[in-house]
């Protein structure tokens, strides 16, 4: 049976799983929608909450249903959110999840690659970079239908943060956050702009008090999701619109240049880790990848953010005795 185009596989329906399941139905991203979760009650659960959704006007009318492994045969995308998360009161490093979703995901992955190698995947659970890396090595997974969703919501906030304090729109942002889904992220600050206009000369364009200052900004994007889990109690609106994000550019082969995780095949001399790089992004995955031009300053950070992404990829590794 081929892949059919349209067709998504959530992996996990705790507070993640139910949160895409209900941003791709709002979204009206795919006609064809299941949920595989090891408690099926609670996978049933969510998915009679979002089902009745489908009667008002704004719905497409979607199946949506409860499912299992055997699904992933011909899903065109598999969005994997299983395993635990960091929690208020605990460490908020996404890395101390590691030693606990490597042998969750692992299983996962033996089930899926038993009847699919053909569909994306695209890696929501921590350490996502981690994950995304050793799973498309032990399983000879194609590095162009297996990437994590990164920076791409790192960057939102950043693109969010920059656009209120200069007045605009944040979509007239263009910055990415790069490297590791945490504490060794970087923004390349030489590639940052608004329509144009670099953030050394915004102070004067957008007659700012003062020039932007870009620790503050870099700072601010790392701690947000921490900070919002110690508010909340989790995250979740913000990661499920990431990844729907990705899930509509597949499904509608946008061709977007988004930053996600992807497995490094010698991009900047890399080849030994995943991390976010901006990707153009169709209806097969990634297309291509793209290196930026990085001042001396963005060499220095990619080169830190390497060493401790190389450093946790051999913990993971360990386990799974790669």
């Amino acid at each position: 049976m081929g892949v059919t185009y349209g067709k998504l596989v959530i992996i996990g329906a705790g507070k993640v799983g139910d949160a895409v399941l209900n941003s791709a139905m709002r979204m009206n991203l795919l006609d064809d929608i299941v949920v595989v979760n090891r408690n099926r009650d609670k996978a049933l659960g969510a998915v009679l909450d979002a089902s009745h959704t489908t009667a008002f006007e704004y719905s497409t009318n979607a199946s949506v249903r409860v499912g299992s492994y055997d699904d992933c045969r011909d899903a065109h995308i598999i969005v994997i959110t299983a395993g635990p998360s960091i929690v208020p009161g605990g460490s908020q490093d996404r890395n101390t999840l590691l030693e606990a979703n490597v042998p969750i995901i692992d299983g996962i992955f033996e089930k899926i690659t038993h009847f699919t190698r053909d569909a994306i995947i695209i890696m929501i659970s921590n350490p996502l970079d981690v994950l995304t890396y050793v799973m498309a090595r032990k399983y000879h997974y194609p590095v162009s239908k297996i990437f994590g969703t990164g920076t791409l919501l790192d960057t939102a906030r950043f693109n969010r943060m920059l656009g209120d304090l200069c007045g605009v729109d944040a979509k007239n942002v263009t910055g990415f956050v790069l490297g590791e889904h945490g504490q060794t992220s970087f923004i390349p600050w030489n590639t940052v702009n608004i329509v144009g206009v670099p953030i050394d000369e915004m102070e004067k364009k957008f007659g700012l008090m003062q020039a932007p200052d870009k620790a503050k900004l870099l700072h601010d994007t790392k701690v947000i999701g921490p900070s919002i889990v110690q508010l909340k109690g989790y995250t979740s609106a913000g990661v499920a619109n990431a990844a729907c994000r990705l899930i509509g550019a597949i499904v509608r082969n946008e061709h977007s240049v988004v930053p996600i995780s992807t497995v490094m095949t010698g991009q900047y001399g890399i080849d030994d880790v995943a991390m976010s790089l901006p990707c153009v992004i169709g209806k097969d995955g990634i297309e291509q990848t793209i290196e930026l031009t990085l001042d001396e300053e963005g060499k220095k950070d990619l080169e830190t953010c390497h060493t401790h992404l190389r450093e946790l990829c051999a913990e993971a590794e360990k386990i799974l005795n790669i």
